[in-house]
Formats: C-alpha cells, sequence, structure tokens
C-alpha cells in the first residue's frame, strides 16, 4: 500500500514512523510544524499510519500525543548514519535513504556504523530524560551490565558516542554507540546529579589556541589550511569534547617542543587551558607533568 502513495504522502508517513522511533511520540503539531499543513491533513496522515501499522502507537487523549508502543515495527528504513547526521544539524527528515551518492564530492569512508535500533532507544531516552539498562563492551573492563543517563551523542570525527551519567561509576562518561546491547528504557525519575546540567565538563567551554607546529618550515601554508587569524586558530570547545578534538587533528600537546613534525602540523599554544580536564587522557603528546 505505501507504493500507491504519492511522495509526499509517504514522507509524512515517514516523519511520524521517524519520531516514533527516535523520540517515542508524535503529534498532529509536529506534523504541522514540519510540513506546514493543516490540522485535517495531519488528522489524515495520522490515521493512515495507524491503519498502516496498528500496533505502532497509541493515542493518549490528554496529551493529544500518540505514544510509541513496546510493539514497535518500523515502516521504513532508517539509516542510522543519516539520521545521526540530520540529528546533528538541528533536523531530521524521515525518508533517510532517499539521496544518491556523488561521484564528484566523497566523505571520507567510516568503518564504524552504529545500530539503527541502538540509536532509536538512546535518542528517545534523551527526548524524555529517562536512564536505560544495557549490556555494554568496554575496552577496559569487558562486558558487564550498565545504568547510564544519557543527554547527547555526538560524533568525534571516527565514530559516534554517547554522553552520559554512568550509575555504575557514578560520573558522566563516553560510551561508543556500536558497543550497546540489548538496551531497555528505564521509565523512572532520574537524580538531579545524573543530568546534563551537572556535567561539569560537557558545561565548561575552554577557549584553544592552535598554531602552526614550530618544526613546519613552511607555517604559512597550515595558516591557510586553517583560516587562521595572525598565525593562530582559536576555538570554543566543550571540555569533555577537546581530547577528541585534539586527537583528530594531531594537535601536539606536550610542553617539549618535538624536534620534527612527527605527523604534527599543529601545536596547542596555551596547555593551560587542559588543567583539571579528566577527559584528555587521549590528546596526543599530553603527559600529566605538563598540566600539573
Amino acid at each position: 500500500m505505501l507504493e500507491d502513495l504519492n511522495f509526499a504522502q509517504r514522507e509524512r508517513l515517514a516523519f511520524i514512523d521517524f519520531c516514533l522511533q527516535y523520540f517515542g511520540q508524535v503529534a498532529r503539531a509536529d506534523l504541522v510544524q514540519k510540513f506546514r499543513t493543516g490540522l485535517a491533513s495531519c488528522s489524515r496522515d495520522l490515521s493512515l499510519y495507524r491503519e498502516l501499522a496498528p500496533n505502532n502507537a497509541t493515542l493518549v487523549h490528554q496529551s493529544k500525543q500518540y505514544l510509541r508502543t513496546a510493539d514497535f515495527e518500523p515502516l521504513f528504513e532508517h539509516d542510522p548514519e543519516v539520521i545521526l547526521s540530520a540529528l546533528a544539524r538541528g533536523f531530521g527528515d524521515g525518508i533517510s535513504g532517499g539521496t544518491e551518492s556523488s561521484k564528484h564530492c566523497i566523505n571520507a569512508i567510516r568503518l564504524i556504523h552504529p545500530k539503527s535500533e541502538v540509536v532509536a532507544a538512546i535518542m528517545r531516552a534523551i527526548n524524555s530524560g529517562s536512564a536505560v539498562k544495557c549490556r555494554y563492551h568496554s575496552l577496559s573492563s569487558g562486558a558487564s551490565s550498565r545504568t547510564i543517563v544519557p543527554h547527547a551523542i555526538i560524533d568525534n570525527g571516527h565514530r559516534w558516542h554517547v554522553r552520559a551519567y554512568d550509575r555504575k561509576t557514578s560520573s558522566f562518561r563516553d560510551f561508543v554507540c556500536s558497543r550497546f546491547e540489548n538496551i531497555v528504557e528505564v521509565h523512572a525519575p532520574v537524580k538531579a546529579q545524573e543530568t546534563e546540567a551537572n556535567d561539569t565538563d560537557w558545561n565548561s567551554i575552554l577557549e584553544l589556541e592552535i598554531v602552526p607546529h614550530p618544526s613546519i618550515k613552511h607555517p604559512k601554508a597550515i595558516e591557510m589550511d586553517f583560516d587562521m587569524k595572525n598565525g593562530k586558530l582559536l576555538i570554543d570547545v566543550r571540555a569533555a569534547l577537546a581530547g577528541y578534538l585534539l586527537r583528530q587533528w594531531q594537535v601536539d600537546c606536550s610542553s617539549v617542543e618535538a624536534t620534527s613534525t612527527e605527523g604534527y602540523q599543529l601545536r596547542l599554544n596555551n596547555l593551560e587551558q587542559l588543567e583539571g580536564i579528566a577527559s584528555l587522557a587521549m590528546a596526543p603528546r599530553l603527559i600529566h607533568k605538563d598540566i600539573g
């Protein structure tokens, strides 16, 4: 029956499907805001969706919202990479795989791909402000049961990870999206200390001053690559994400200057900004004595 619908109808149905899958809820107002259509048209779309997928949503009359059921089965295939990229830009279309890749403008190849059901479960928990129970595979401790309270999904340049409060360690930590199994949402209030507002490293903004590495013979080329002003690049970044940025761009963070480039084209000029930041173990050439 989906094939018999025109593209505009399928797009609206896919958006309903997307909202239920990734946010756990949808209302007529969401369709009105997204597609600028009338309430009557939105009601018809929701009725048609329920006709096509009667077990996917239930209407809560008090809030006039349709909520995702435990028996939800998506009508559309939502590519997690496309959805994550769309969410990161501030929007998400239901039909996520409708564009053809360019033959002349090519992204770097990703080797790690998160599973759609994992992304959806995390996004629903973030949207509802709830915790999730899961099985997580860590490089340091192997597989273990965790209960986390997620508040953001971030692309660190190599893979997608989740910023969350971890009840096992009583701290905010990063979790790689591809290492989750058996995620179940916990429908219970979370504590104030588990929320984003209390994630100190997430809410702290650092100003990093990045300059061409002193060992570079012709620094002007680097200045042009990064559109530096007066020989430096100033970047505001969350403390929780600074280590990822410094590692992705191989920014030399040691107080001892390398005698050769050693693979480094950039250097952090204000090392003192890293003092007291717990999540910077991955910063290139950074050692404990460098930051006191």
